[in-house]
């Protein structure tokens, strides 16, 4: 088969058009968007088609007919309707270098004189009103289409920067304030970005957008559906494992309804033929780890939330789940009843995340913690216990003195769950049980292990608790073999000062 070209990282649409890349039809949702209301917002993770998304827009409005050639939306709009398009991008605006205002400043001034516009104000808010009512007077209702609107904000957050941040969002709100008066002046206003912060915060005057981020008919208007997929790369798909691609890159669900694959990762796979973490790697979370380092939060996975904790937040109280969600890294997989069940979206993010995640707790550049499940899940499956405590002492034996002094048993039962979800042996954390919450449970094909770890206490007490409260009952009959493991780290010892077991039958 011929390689066909793969618009990867491109945001261009007439470039993606005139090249001959593969595009995959998206204008059903733009003109759903183009025709049912005014105002829009919608959050997605980066790298997930909003920036050609809002070229599409910018090139629909302009007239530019011979690029949507074939395309479903070609005989469905006015091409004798044009409007004048006012787009900013603030991901390649330069506000880091000479500071948001002066950046604000010169993408208006970039804009005005395309259009051969002068200013007579100054200040960025008066600015932008005059831009959009010159444009009105002489050439029509004015398109807004603001990309990335959240950069300069989530750039400095967990930074110290921060109060960057904040005067950051003041600018906006100031920036953003003329939009609601200019409502006569103005045809279609979409704002895109990764975040979504609360309403107050950014557009505290602009209360009439449309939100179409958790929108069900909106869910695949960024991402690639299953049904895209099967039509745009059929060719592609008769050479490849089509489950280990949904396993990889599939997943992501923004409406709780349908789910989509990650563009970025799936482009990219089918360039190079090869199962990587593409998407994960063009970006680290450094914020969200520490994050969720400086909590001690470590399992991310079957989290409920109400659509409230989604919906927005603020920059002085950043929420960690609503952040995760919207920017990639949890995805809805269940709604019922205004609740909704977040959970890693597939393979790569999973396994990326961890990984990453283990390597903050352990603190350590040489041993990562891919490498030491893997030991640790050939001794599980063989059912080789009286390995265990040699692992689990080469893994403790990196860790820094300092952070022995400091951490507690939270701590040590974090890095075990890490390490074990990593190799995706299949391991609760404080699982629930009639009598109590049982530390970890791990099954193999063979084996069902439940273990309680202690903290300067004692590995036989550890054990007892196991047997008397019955933790392995419910899996006595599941045909596998039950083997209590009780573990005692010792603070004072830097080490697993015990390791007991036993197998555990009626």
């Amino acid at each position: 088969m011929i390689k066909r070209k793969y618009p990867v990282g491109l945001q261009d649409f007439s470039e993606v058009r005139t090249g001959n890349y593969v595009y995959v039809d998206k204008t059903h949702f733009v003109e759903q968007v183009a025709t049912e209301s005014k105002y829009y917002f919608l959050s997605r993770p980066r790298r997930f088609g909003k920036s050609l998304l809002l070229s599409t827009f910018q090139y629909l409005y302009q007239g530019r007919k011979e690029l949507f050639e074939g395309l479903y939306i070609e005989d469905k709009w006015d091409w004798t309707k044009r409007n004048p398009v006012i787009k900013i991008s603030f991901s390649s605006i330069g506000h880091k270098t000479m500071g948001l205002e002066p950046a604000i400043q010169q993408a208006l001034d970039q804009n005005a004189e395309e259009y051969g516009i002068s200013f007579t104000q100054k200040e960025i808010d008066q600015k932008f009103k005059e831009l959009i009512e010159t444009l009105h007077k002489q050439r029509g209702k004015v398109v807004v289409l603001i990309d990335e609107y959240d950069k300069p904000i989530i750039d400095y957050l967990g930074t110290p920067q921060i109060s960057t941040a904040l005067e950051n969002r003041d600018i906006f709100k100031s920036f953003y304030s003329i939009l609601k008066d200019a409502d006569p002046h103005l045809e279609l206003v979409l704002i895109t970005g990764v975040s979504k912060f609360t309403r107050v915060s950014v557009f505290s005057d602009l209360n009439n957008l449309t939100d179409l981020t958790l929108d069900k008919s909106f869910d695949a208007i960024c991402g690639i559906s299953q049904q895209e997929l099967e039509v745009n790369f059929a060719e592609e798909l008769q050479e490849v494992d089509n489950e280990e691609i949904k396993r990889w890159y599939n997943g992501y669900s923004f409406g709780g309804a349908n789910s989509v694959y990650n563009p970025f990762s799936l482009l990219h796979f089918f360039r190079n033929n090869e199962f990587k973490n593409y998407w994960f790697e063009s970006g680290t979370p450094t914020f969200l780890i520490n994050l969720a380092r400086q909590r001690d939060l470590y399992d991310f996975e079957k989290i409920s939330v109400d659509s409230s904790a989604l919906s927005a937040y603020d920059i002085e109280r950043v929420q960690i789940i609503p952040l995760m969600f919207q920017t990639g890294y949890l995805t809805i997989k269940n709604y019922e009843d205004g609740i909704y069940e977040l959970d890693y979206p597939n393979l790569e993010v999973r396994q990326s995340y961890l990984n990453i995640l283990s390597k903050s707790y352990i603190q350590d550049d040489v041993l990562s913690g891919t490498s030491w499940a893997n030991e640790v899940k050939k001794v599980l499956n063989e059912g080789q216990v009286e390995k265990l405590e040699g692992l689990f002492n080469a893994l403790f034996k990196s860790i820094p003195y300092e952070l022995w002094q400091k951490q507690n048993e939270h701590y040590y039962h974090a890095i075990i769950h890490l390490t074990f979800r990593l190799l995706g042996i299949y391991v609760e954390s404080q699982v629930h049980s009639s009598d109590g919450r049982l530390d970890a449970l791990v099954q193999t094909k063979d084996y069902v292990y439940c273990f309680e770890f202690k903290l300067n206490g004692k590995a036989d007490v550890a054990l007892k608790q196991i047997k008397d409260k019955g933790y392995l009952t419910p899996y006595i009959h599941s045909g596998k073999t039950c083997i209590g493991i009780g573990l005692n780290f010792s603070k004072k010892m830097k080490k697993v000062e015990k390791i007991l077991w036993e197998e555990i039958k009626i």
